[in-house]
């Protein structure tokens, strides 16, 4: 497969589960979306926070401009109205830039300086672009169990549930 063919289908994926999953989260009180439930980024608003801050932090190693945060659980969108609108912009652009991709992306580098460790780093597109979207669903499995612990089921979450995909 190639890479703009995993993208696009991943972009599609991350936009499908992201409104889903904002639509369980808006029907939470505010109080338990910010309840320190012991997760990695302690709330539902807070994983919900990191997803938007990474993405964009990898959007802007992708196609620029590079995103500045002070860390990577700065509550940069406290508000959730807030958060779920740059949340949006943010599967835009992501669907935006995975339509971008052309066949030179197979064998492309991606030159980046991390916030951890703020080196160089040279690495294959290809595996960056798998580790970003591999991060996303990660924390949203994360969420998910947050949710399901609340007593909230956030259905189905398998990429092959995803409405226009063959085979189920």
């Amino acid at each position: 497969m190639h890479l703009r063919h995993y993208a696009r289908t991943m972009s599609a994926y991350n936009r499908w589960m992201n409104e889903r999953l904002y639509a369980v989260c808006a029907s939470l009180s505010p109080a338990l979306r910010r309840q320190d439930l012991g997760a990695f980024f302690k709330s539902i608003h807070g994983t919900l926070n990191h997803l938007v801050i990474a993405d964009r932090i990898w959007l802007g190693r992708f196609v620029g401009p590079a995103c500045q945060v002070s860390s990577l659980d700065e509550d940069r969108w406290p508000d959730f109205e807030d958060l779920h609108r740059e949340r949006a912009a943010a599967d835009e652009a992501i669907e935006h830039w995975a339509t971008s991709l052309g066949d030179e992306a197979d064998d492309a580098d991606l030159v980046y300086r991390s916030i951890v460790n703020p080196q160089e780093h040279r690495m294959p597109l290809r595996l960056a672009v798998v580790h970003f979207f591999n991060h996303q669903t990660h924390h949203r499995g994360q969420l998910t169990t947050l949710l399901k612990q609340q007593g909230v089921d956030p259905g189905v979450t398998d990429l092959l549930w995803m409405p226009g995909v063959s085979g189920v």
